[in-house]
């Protein structure tokens, strides 16, 4: 079995694109069960976001997995596949690894080290185990990369670079009302995200931020910690009339803030619309407003804009978190090839046992005046001679395994010694136990 991933992201399609795709609910489950009914799919975990929906699999085979998901994909999204392969991005083995690390840790994000997908992986992973779509796998995986996730998170400045995609709307709409230092801003939402946006409003000198939410604790929660005040999501209409500057990331999946809504907001100033959600909270429509203007990630897309192409992917903090990345997948594919050994090693361990207790049963039958104990004293002789021959080879292949041509080791050793690759399969979790024990040396000698 192999890992296999395909999706697509604000990299790779347009955002109408990746609007039609985005899957929640009861659409999410189906799409879920659906790919693992396959019978080349053996795993599954989707990661759908705004930015993004990739699907994680661990399947038997590579054409038939890219084949089983890619169809499912076009079925639940009503695009056709001849055009979704296009935007389609497909990764196998140890790229699923690298790219889901650098997912997480936010270097794929269109905002560079937002901390929101962290959450939503964590998500992905607690449906994909509610709905009985991911084993021990994807489990593995995606748990890894969680704490790679916080370790990126914690280490480094990460959550600051996220910031050039809202400070790149804040000096698009400098541009359009001038100076933002001392104007009212209003932020939709109480998410990461919109948190990020906040804080950002804060440092570029905006004096009056107001956060409104569907939840209310959330908005006074982060009003409070940039000095502004909350309102009920119900209020944006009266607070857009005062606000120069609107950031909105909601994650509704449907429109916030209207045509209409907007239009009956009497004003004689500008007014500057950020939308950075998908689907959108604005109102496309809204363009057609004098005084109004808006920019979302479709039009940041269209131009070029975001993060990782403003800093090139060279600031310091990308960089360290590269780093991390690239040092955790190394340990976690060296982790993975030392344990996929250990079948065989136990297989090897199991040959030897069933050896020694046929020879110490022969040895009794020749000789059948041996009392108990000299029985047991010569059955421990021989035990230990096993071990201690067996011990060397047993570190050295685990040792070996780990390199990335590992797996040859382990069939140059079931090729020498005839083993059945199925035995493995009815020894205890103790003589796992022992095998690991004694795979990392620390096993006496007696």
């Amino acid at each position: 079995m192999s890992l296999l991933a395909v999706g697509l992201s604000h990299r790779t399609a347009p955002v109408a694109l990746l609007e039609r795709m985005a899957a929640t609910g009861d659409a999410l489950v189906k799409l879920l069960h659906d790919v693992r009914s396959d019978a080349h799919v053996a795993e599954v975990m989707i990661v759908s976001t705004c930015n993004r929906v990739e699907v994680y699999t661990e399947v038997d085979r590579f054409h038939g997995g890219v084949t089983a998901v890619t169809q499912m994909l076009s079925v639940h999204s009503g695009i056709p596949q001849e055009q979704l392969t296009r935007h389609l991005y497909v990764h196998y083995e140890d790229r699923v690894v690298e790219h889901l690390f650098t997912v997480v840790c936010g270097l794929d994000s269109m905002a560079v080290g937002e901390g929101q997908i962290l959450g939503q992986v964590r998500q992905s992973l607690r449906l994909a185990q509610e709905q009985g779509t991911a084993g021990s796998t994807l489990n593995e995986l995606a748990q890894h990369a969680l704490r790679v996730g916080k370790r990126a998170h914690t280490e480094t400045a990460i959550d600051r670079a996220g910031a050039s995609l809202v400070e790149l709307g804040l000096t698009l709409a400098g541009k359009v009302i001038g100076p933002v230092q001392g104007r009212r801003a209003l932020v939709v939402g109480a998410g990461s995200m919109s948190a990020l946006s906040a804080v950002t409003l804060a440092r570029a000198g905006v004096t009056d931020i107001v956060v409104a939410n569907r939840t209310f604790e959330r908005a006074a929660r982060l009003a409070q910690s940039v000095g502004g005040r909350a309102v009920e999501l119900k209020d944006v209409e009266r607070e857009l009339a005062s606000a120069d500057v609107v950031i909105s990331c909601t994650g509704a999946g449907s429109v916030v803030i209207g045509t209409e809504m907007v239009a009956s907001a009497v004003r004689d100033k500008p007014l500057f619309l950020l939308d950075l959600a998908l689907p959108h909270d604005v109102d496309p429509g809204v363009r057609t407003l004098p005084g109004v203007t808006l920019v979302d990630l479709e039009s940041m897309q269209e131009a070029g804009l975001g993060g990782e192409r403003r800093d090139g992917g060279a600031s310091e903090e990308v960089a360290a978190v590269r780093s991390i990345v690239a040092t955790e997948v190394c340990e976690y594919l060296r982790a993975e090839r030392a344990a996929k050994v250990t079948p065989t090693v136990i297989a090897l361990r199991a040959k030897a046992a069933e050896v020694v207790e046929t020879e110490i049963g022969r040895l009794v039958t020749r000789v059948p005046e041996i009392d108990g104990r000299l029985r047991g004293e010569i059955s421990q002789t021989v035990r230990r001679v096993v071990d201690k021959l067996l011990h060397e080879p047993t570190v050295r292949v685990k040792r070996l395994a780990a390199s990335p041509a590992g797996d040859h080791y382990a069939e140059a050793l079931r090729e020498l010694f005839d083993l059945n690759p199925k035995v493995p399969e009815a020894v205890t979790r103790a003589e796992v136990a022992e095998v690991e024990t004694d795979a990392t040396g620390r096993e006496g000698d007696a």
